[in-house]
């Protein structure tokens, strides 16, 4: 049996040699994909932020564009509240009224329950749900 010199003898740590932290992070042939798959995940998720913020901005920009219309009906009505939205669409430079940006009609409310406000018109959000946490006003 052949003895093993000191210079042979080596205390290898977890990260050192064949297994440990560093086979781990290295995962050989699997890096590449795991990379790509983190690359695609990072782009899908600022992608769907970007969507809902492009949504939002639509629909904060019709709305402006809608109350103007109704702005324009209160004047020439005395006040009066439009019986609805396709009325005010006889207001507004486009020949018709807007949906918000999830394709879905405005929502008004005339009178206003609300002390201050003529009226109220708001978008239900994308997820389409009256009155909820994430609709525009």
């Amino acid at each position: 049996m052949k003895r093993l010199s000191r210079a042979d003898v080596r205390v290898l740590f977890p990260w050192e040699g064949k297994g440990g932290l560093r086979r781990w992070i290295g995962l050989g042939r699997m890096r590449p994909f795991l990379l790509a798959f983190m690359v695609i995940g990072f782009v899908w998720v600022v992608g769907a932020r970007e969507r809902r913020a492009t949504g939002l901005r639509t629909s904060r920009e019709r709305l402006l564009e809608v109350r103007q219309g109704i702005d324009r009906f209160m004047a020439e009505n005395d006040g009066g509240c439009p019986p609805s939205l396709s009325k005010v669409s006889e207001y507004m430079p486009r020949e018709e009224v807007p949906p918000d940006a999830w394709g879905r009609p405005f929502r008004l409310i005339c009178p206003s329950s609300r002390p201050g406000y003529d009226y109220e018109l708001m978008s239900d959000g994308p997820d389409g749900e009256p009155g909820g946490l994430d609709r525009i006003e």
